[in-house]
């Protein structure tokens, strides 16, 4: 299959290549007298007489289709024997051992006495690079592109002008330095060499960073910024070299190059979004051709990327935005079959087309002219490299400012080390025009060494320093159901976020446009039930696919499922009447908060001060010492009472009644005072005391025995109980409030556990 597509492609091109014998018949000359197939000359009559030939050689008429696929059967054979040596693909990348096969073949040319061929500009940008971007562009992670998109372009248009610009001016410097024997190169070309040798190449870039499976931020950080900048390439590069020959700037053209550039950027998206549309579109209505899927994805795509060409637009930025728009909506109406056509044809075409690269950069490296200057060459070298670690430390500064995950030091330094350069820069070197510049062989004698020194001496050394660094890598896992739902959940959870919040941000836009996409845009491009068919669900197919393929594939038959019949419900769910729909959606609708609707954001610098906000957290604050008063002083009251006197002796409790018995005869103010009362006609007499018996009291006592204390009672009346509890009721919380004043309350040695009296 490749080889007869290989070969088409070729004669394809030799028809259209003027003077490679495209305007002759096969096994004629230029007179034509040989011209029919059994040696009949004009009149139809045996000219000669000469045998029948049963074998003849007629190399020409195959040479180019016959050398396209020489030169791919040689890219594949060493990319074959590449992944052979396990052992030498774990230290040399492969693009560096293809770079070394294209030198060697190009010397073996050379030696033979040939000329070698040169990776031709047209060759490159027309049929090797379109592979290699589509298969990139198609197989685009969406989701880590979009989310970083900001430092994306922040790296890809900023970054690009920054070399550019540093690069440019100080080689500008270096070329006005006496005994540089530079001279001659004025302004315009070396900033229009900055521009070529600045951009990051995404060929380089997939070779190097697939190899060694970084993890996804940083793959997507680098290479989303190889294929972006092509847009900044365009413009620098068409804009210096119109500069270049116009032999002046104004102010006029420095703002019609950024108008240019906004020009090249955004018609190049919009020209791959129609073409991917278009391609949608027409996949709606192959469900009866199926064989033919296939080649409307590779025709469109191409289409998209010739005709942002033909406007001068980005090819790749086209490229790109076809891949990602029309991916979707074609896998859900192509088959199972065309999928997977899809899916290996771009792989082994971008595989191809990038060894190819590769080897014809080691080919052109012998066959082009050279003119090496040791301090333009060397200070090229030196100022791309510091140009990119300061760019790049420069805007992630910035960058971090505003990410949610910020990028470390080993971040940046992975991201400044993996900026490789490659063909495109060749491509556009060899495109100068050599009246205008001429000083364009040395241009290219210092893109290749450039190119020689990223892919070889960064390639090689990046593998070891992320092992050393400790950098995360790729983690190879399969999505699951559980990890989409959570996905969506969390999606769904921060949209609502941003709506009560009033910011419309990245989700909030996210969400608006997945609606338009279900509501409009689906019903149009996807036949059937699968364009109301829900995400999840359509998840689920493809993952069911995937897993039958995967048990096909390794043998295991699966088991049959356990089906059982269906067990009536038990209880079914009671079916409401519109009437009632009506007015349950009635009262939602009146009572739940608007989500949707316009809110004011949250700032906490903006607020509005509330006039009666003082007032009231003064009252508050009021309120609150209160409470805290009333409960310390509660909390004090259950401890600061006034303790039992000391116990006395059974002796000294007699002589102390004998001796004063009018002390005891005064009538307390409160019965929390301890008290005794005595018969004043005989105080001797043993009946006139009131006993108390401590022994015989209940082993607990309760709470308020526990505060007073300790006492002795003597017999009173009903009244005077009455008054008694009367003035307990007046004057309680005044005498508590004394007491905790003037006494500290008990000590903790005091002993109440032996009885008051004997």
């Amino acid at each position: 299959m490749t080889s007869r597509a290989m070969t088409l492609a070729g004669l394809f091109l030799l028809l259209l290549t003027p003077g490679t014998g495209g305007s002759q018949v096969p096994g004629t000359d230029g007179a034509g007298d040989h011209g029919g197939p059994h040696g009949l000359d004009g009149h139809g009559a045996n000219a000669t007489n000469k045998a029948f030939p049963v074998l003849s050689f007629d190399y020409k008429h195959v040479q180019m289709p016959f050398e396209i696929s020489l030169w791919v059967l040689l890219a594949s054979l060493m990319k074959l024997g590449f992944h052979l040596i396990p052992r030498l693909s774990s230290i040399v990348p492969e693009s560096c051992l293809l770079i070394v096969v294209g030198l060697l073949v190009g010397g073996l040319i050379r030696v033979v006495g040939e000329d070698p061929p040169i990776l031709g500009s047209q060759l490159f940008f027309l049929c090797l690079l379109p592979p290699i971007i589509l298969d990139a562009g198609y197989f685009l992670p969406i989701r880590p592109f979009t989310e970083n998109v900001g430092t994306i372009l922040m790296f890809a248009v900023v970054g690009t002008l920054w070399n550019a610009f540093f690069v440019g001016g100080l080689l500008y410097g270096v070329c006005q330095l006496e005994g540089t024997h530079l001279g001659r190169v004025d302004l315009m070309a070396c900033l229009l060499f900055g521009s070529i040798i600045s951009a990051v190449d995404p060929v380089a870039v997939l070779a190097v960073f697939e190899e060694i499976h970084i993890n996804e931020l940083l793959h997507i950080l680098v290479f989303g910024e190889s294929l972006l900048n092509d847009a900044v390439t365009v413009v620098l590069y068409h804009l210096f070299e119109e500069f270049a020959a116009a032999g002046g700037v104004t102010i006029k053209d420095v703002f019609l190059g950024i108008v240019c550039f906004l020009v090249v950027a955004l018609g190049g998206i919009l020209v791959g979004a129609i073409y991917g549309v278009l391609a949608a579109f027409t996949s709606r209505f192959t469900s009866h051709t199926r064989v033919i899927e296939p080649l409307f994805v590779f025709l469109y795509s191409y289409m998209a990327y010739l005709s942002a060409e033909v406007f001068h637009l980005s090819g790749i930025m086209a490229l790109i935005a076809c891949g990602a728009v029309m991916r979707p909506y074609v896998e859900a109406n192509i088959s199972h079959k065309s999928h997977t056509t899809i899916k290996y044809f771009l792989k082994m075409w971008s595989s191809v087309s990038e060894t190819l690269i590769f080897i014809f950069l080691g080919v052109s490296t012998v066959a082009g002219q050279h003119h090496w200057n040791w301090t333009f060459v060397i200070c090229t070298v030196i100022l791309c490299l510091v140009a990119r670690v300061l760019g790049v430390v420069g805007l992630t500064f910035m960058i971090n400012k505003f990410r949610i995950v910020k990028l470390t030091t080993k971040d940046q330094f992975i991201i400044a080390y993996g900026g490789l350069r490659g063909a495109i820069a060749f491509s556009l070197g060899y495109l100068l025009d050599k009246v205008h510049f001429p000083m364009r062989d040395m241009f290219l004698t210092a893109i290749i060494t450039v190119i020689f020194f990223t892919v070889f001496v960064q390639g090689m050394t990046i593998r070891p320093l992320v092992d050393l660094l400790a950098v995360k890598k790729k983690q190879e896992t399969k999505r699951s159901i559980n990890e989409e739902i959570h996905t969506q959940f969390l999606d769904h959870l921060l949209t609502g976020i941003e709506d009560i919040c009033g910011h419309y941000g990245h989700h909030h836009w996210k969400d608006k446009l997945n609606r338009f996409n279900k509501k409009y845009v689906k019903k149009c491009l996807i036949a059937g039930e699968r364009s109301k068919e829900p995400q999840l669900i359509a998840f689920y197919h493809k993952m069911e696919m995937k897993q039958a393929i995967e048990l096909v594939e390794s043998g295991v038959t699966p088991a049959p499922p356990n089906i059982q019949p269906k067990k009536p419900t038990e209880r079914a769910l009671p079916q409401l009447s519109k009437s009632r729909e009506e007015e349950i959606r009635k009262i939602l609708r009146t009572n739940l908060q608007k989500t949707r609707q316009r809110l004011r954001s949250y700032n906490r610098h903006t607020l509005v001060a509330d006039p009666y906000e003082d007032g009231w957290n003064d009252m508050f604050l009021k309120r609150r010492r209160v409470m805290e008063l009333g409960k310390k002083i509660s909390e004090l009251n259950n401890y600061l009472t006034v303790p039992a006197p000391a116990p006395d002796s059974p002796t000294m409790a007699r002589a102390r009644l004998a001796s004063d018995p009018q002390a005891w005869s005064i009538k307390p103010k409160s019965d929390s005072i301890p008290t005794i009362q005595v018969d004043l006609a005989s105080p001797q007499s043993p009946d006139s005391v009131n006993m108390v018996d401590e022994f015989n009291k209940p082993s607990k006592p309760t709470e308020a025995e526990e505060e007073e204390g300790l006492m002795m009672k003597a017999p009173s009346s009903s009244a005077d109980q009455k008054e008694r509890k009367r003035d307990k009721e007046d004057g309680v919380e005044q005498q508590r409030l004394a007491r905790c004043l003037s006494d500290p309350g008990p000590s903790a040695e005091d002993d109440e556990d032996e009885p008051f009296l004997p």
